[in-house]
């Protein structure tokens, strides 16, 4: 099985499925997105209090590949790797299924950061994901959300 850098768990609600009783396309994102804020939160870092300074972190571009579908109360686990391509973060998502593992989902997610609303290096994100990425890299020791002094 791959190793990830982060993982949370999640469930598929009601209203997030079509009228097939499968998860509507655009969930998936939505899905991928609050386990970047979840990967966020685990390192101590705030969101909104980044946005606050000035710095915010966009979607530049996404590269999707719908696997299986999710349906209705389906259990799944999220998983990210990250790594750093100048000036963009390159955020790989897989979603598998819980109760057969299968890969429902993967996305390449490419952020930039808005310094002040243009394009620039975050000192703020540098200095929470380079020390993790380094150690995911070193020894395959993945983040956790006790893992919150990480960065500091």
């Amino acid at each position: 099985m791959k190793s990830y850098l982060f993982e949370t768990r999640m469930e598929v609600r009601d209203y997030e499925c079509d009228i097939e009783g499968i998860v509507n396309n655009a969930n998936y994102l939505h899905y991928t997105e609050h386990t970047r804020h979840r990967f966020l939160r685990a390192l101590g870092v705030s969101f909104a209090d980044l946005h606050e300074k000035g710095v915010d972190a966009v979607v530049a571009r996404m590269q999707l590949q719908f696997k299986r579908p999710l349906k209705c109360d389906d259990e799944f686990r999220s998983c990210l790797n990250l790594h750093k391509e100048g000036v963009r973060y390159v955020f790989e998502h897989d979603i598998y299924r819980a109760s057969d593992n299968a890969l429902c989902f993967h996305a390449d997610t490419e952020l930039v950061t808005l310094i002040n609303g243009r394009l620039g290096v975050s000192k703020d994100y540098d200095d929470a994901f380079l020390p993790v990425i380094e150690r995911f890299e070193k020894d395959g020791t993945p983040l956790t959300a006790s893992d919150n002094n990480v960065c500091k």
